[in-house]
């Protein structure tokens, strides 16, 4: 699977967000990984900003 982009999206939205989501919990970074971050949907289907189904 691809994680360029979505590695650099995460690195920009930690230096504007903290710990790199808007969410209550911001613990991703204990969850390990790199977030998806999801371009576009089509009935159930949805791609990540690297093109990953």
């Amino acid at each position: 699977m691809k994680t360029s982009r979505s590695k650099a999206l995460f690195a920009r939205a930690r230096r504007i967000l903290p710990g790199g989501v808007n969410s209550p919990v911001r613990a991703f970074r204990s969850v390990g990984g790199t977030p998806r971050f999801i371009v576009r949907g089509k009935g159930t289907f949805v791609w990540d900003s690297d093109g990953n189904p």
